[in-house]
């Protein structure tokens, strides 16, 4: 399933669905797909979405604890971007994640 084309569109549809201002997590993603056990697959996939049109929006996918991940100047980039949507963001973790995490498993058919 390594670099699956289906598997990234897959998640990259379900990125691209994220309404602005929330968050999900890469194994909220990976369980929307019926692929609970892949959060790290999801998470390669959107290490791969360079390029993509529409573009996909890599920073409202954190981790299962609202924490940024990534190098460093990507996590600058994405506290930034998310800051400009209206998610508050300190010491790299999203406030109230869990008020503003949005569920795809709820949210979209797949």
């Amino acid at each position: 399933m390594q670099n699956d084309p289906d598997f990234n569109k897959l998640v990259f549809d379900i990125a691209r669905s994220i309404p602005k201002g929330r968050v999900t997590s890469y194994g909220a993603i990976a369980k929307a797909l019926g692929k609970g056990n892949l959060s790290r697959m999801v998470g390669r996939a959107m290490g791969l979405i360079h390029g993509e049109k529409p573009p996909v929006p890599f920073q409202r996918v954190v981790n299962s604890q609202g924490q940024l991940t990534g190098d460093p100047g990507g996590i600058a980039n994405r506290k930034k971007l998310l800051e400009k949507e209206g998610v508050e963001v300190k010491n790299d973790k999203v406030v109230n994640f869990r008020k503003i995490f949005w569920d795809p498993s709820e949210e979209i058919d797949i």
